[in-house]
């Protein structure tokens, strides 16, 4: 990662970065960052100077495949720590035994607060769990991240990465939230501290901040889709039948019209056959 990976980075994409003073050059800490693409896992872990182990869903060490191969052997070999979510709890406990068991070895743990990416590059709520727990309960303190325009360089659901892209890091201040240690089964404080993380990502980020869960606005988005492409469906099969219906009318037009003139036709030749009839009369 920082051998191969990071020259390339910087090659490709000229990424800059502001504030990498204030990750300390050793001892424990949490970075804790906004998620704006895929492409998170390879920008901040690669160009900072210490190694950042951050958990990522076992889905990633077990899906099948090449594609799926490789996947695993990308996280394997910069140290991700694979998490079951398939508990009553989710991830939830299992991230902050891998969280507290990392910081306590004098390294540095990545968490992002919002759980998912975003899905429309907007910050949302913070989770109240991993972060604040691991915090309050090893005493470490937590940097703020924020991510720029990383989903310009690979939006969600895009394999191949923009290249015509320059994304950025923004380092924040370290916050101490040593005064609540001792506190992480207190619901209120583990809440004051989420948000007062995600409030100092903000700033450093400037995104616009949505007071759901990202989960929650995902599930939207993908109900507005999908009564949006219901929408479209009927709207689709009402012109249709209109359509249908038009060419039904014409095509009756045309037939009265054919009928219409086979008759005139009829006549005339009846006409013209009765009139030397009457002449030689």
């Amino acid at each position: 990662m920082k051998m191969i990976v990071a020259p390339l980075l910087r090659i490709f994409f000229r990424p800059w970065m502001e504030g990498e003073e204030n990750i300390p050059d050793e001892g424990p800490a949490i970075l804790a960052s906004n998620h704006l693409s895929f492409s998170d896992s390879f920008f901040l872990p690669a160009l900072l100077k210490r190694r950042v182990t951050f958990i990522a869903k076992a889905e990633y060490f077990t899906t099948p495949g090449i594609k799926g191969r490789l996947t695993a052997a990308f996280f394997k070999g910069v140290g991700q720590l694979p998490v079951d979510r398939s508990g009553a709890r989710g991830a939830g406990e299992a991230a902050i035994r891998s969280g507290i068991a990392v910081v306590e070895r004098g390294e540095i743990f990545g968490v992002y607060p919002e759980g998912t990416r975003s899905p429309d590059g907007k910050l949302y709520r913070g989770k109240v769990g991993g972060l604040a727990r691991v915090a309050l309960a090893t005493g470490a303190p937590v940097i703020p991240v924020a991510m720029i325009d990383t989903e310009k360089v690979q939006p969600p659901g895009q394999v191949m990465p923009n290249f015509g892209v320059r994304p950025g890091i923004r380092i924040g201040r370290p916050l101490d939230f040593s005064r609540y240690q001792g506190m992480e089964n207190d619901r209120f404080i583990l809440r004051s501290v989420t948000d007062e993380v995600m409030y100092e990502i903000m700033r450093l980020s400037g995104q616009e901040y949505v007071d759901i869960y990202a989960t929650a606005a995902k599930r939207q988005l993908a109900e507005e889709k999908k009564a949006a492409d219901a929408d479209r469906k009927a709207q689709q099969k009402a012109e249709k039948a209109e359509a249908e219906a038009a060419k039904a009318e014409a095509g009756a037009e045309e037939k009265k019209a054919e009928e219409q003139t086979a008759d005139e036709k009829k006549a005339e030749e009846k006409k013209a056959a009765d009139g030397p009839k009457d002449a030689g009369a």
